[in-house]
């Protein structure tokens, strides 16, 4: 054999290595999609507050997204919690409803989604005035890394399943952060699709930031959650919130911002949110399918080092 059979014997082995790849993930999720949708799992759908009034072919798409984020994503019980596809199916539900319409699909960098009982504790970057950074150890009900991990607080998933229109969600927060983060920088502004679009975003999101600190500092309240006023990318994640949870509220109060976000997110959720509240923690007189259980009384908070 001389050493031009070689090199192309071992180039042409590398082609169907790199065409194995590529193809074998793609055929199973095709051969997965073809399965009919679990009926525990739809169970587990109608206890979300705004499922049954999606559009069919929104809940048909949100269905095929959960499949595949089941499919690709692993779920991982921190401190003892045992995790049941209910739970699967209600944060992979959610982390979904921010890809419908979109062309962007998948959380691609993602892999595992961490569940704590409650609350846990986790080093936070402080910046002082000189952007010098430092670390300081604190509690948290969820958080998004660029590691491809999120971790989340079950008592506080359902905590916001109980209240669905109050405009906070933490699966919304931590899955707006991972879209900010699919560029490699949390900074406020996901991938776009034009360069309009970056300057649109740019100029409404960083004149809304800048309104909501004034207020702030000024002592005036906000419907935007002071939280957001922290630096821009918890502000995206923070009006991601809003726009899913209190639409009709958001749309009224920041117009601008609410059509930016309508753009990006390619819904209107104004269409499909109702005024009721969504299950109680007990599941009852609220009209709506599904129980959400009273969560425990929360155990002490965990420390996230547990999982390195």
């Amino acid at each position: 054999m001389t050493i031009f059979q070689w090199l192309a014997g071992s180039a042409l082995a590398l082609l169907c290595a790199a065409a194995v790849f590529v193809w074998w993930p793609r055929w199973r999720r095709r051969r997965m999609l073809r399965q009919p949708f679990p009926a525990a799992w739809q169970a587990h759908l109608a206890e979300l507050p705004w499922y049954a009034r999606l559009p069919a072919a929104l809940r048909e798409e949100l269905q095929r997204l959960v499949r595949v984020f089941l499919h690709e994503k692993q779920f991982v019980g921190c401190e003892g919690l045992e995790v049941s596809d209910r739970m699967r199916v209600i944060v992979a539900a959610q982390a979904c409803l921010l890809l419908l319409n979109r062309p962007h699909r998948g959380y691609r960098d993602l892999r595992w989604v961490y569940l704590f009982p409650g609350e846990f504790r986790a080093l936070q970057p402080e910046y002082d005035e000189a952007g010098v950074v430092s670390h300081r150890r604190g509690s948290l009900l969820g958080v998004s890394w660029e590691n491809g991990r999120v971790v989340l607080a079950w008592d506080s998933v359902l905590q916001d399943l109980a209240d669905a229109s109050d405009g906070r969600n933490v699966v919304l927060h931590e899955f707006a952060h991972q879209l900010d983060q699919e560029d490699g920088a949390a900074d406020g502004a996901p991938l776009l699709y034009t360069r309009e679009g970056y300057r649109d975003w740019s100029a409404v999101l960083g004149h809304e930031y800048h309104r909501l600190q004034a207020q702030l500092a000024r002592g005036r309240e906000s419907l935007i959650d002071p939280y957001g006023a922290s630096d821009p990318a918890e502000f995206f994640a923070v009006v991601t919130e809003l726009f899913y949870e209190r639409p009709a509220a958001m749309s009224s109060a920041y117009p601008k911002l609410f059509e930016v976000l309508h753009g990006y997110y390619r819904v209107d959720p104004r269409d499909w949110r109702c005024d009721a509240r969504g299950p109680s923690l007990e599941g009852e007189g609220t009209g709506w399918p599904g129980t959400c259980r009273t969560p425990p009384l929360r155990p002490p908070v965990a420390d996230l080092d547990t999982l390195d």
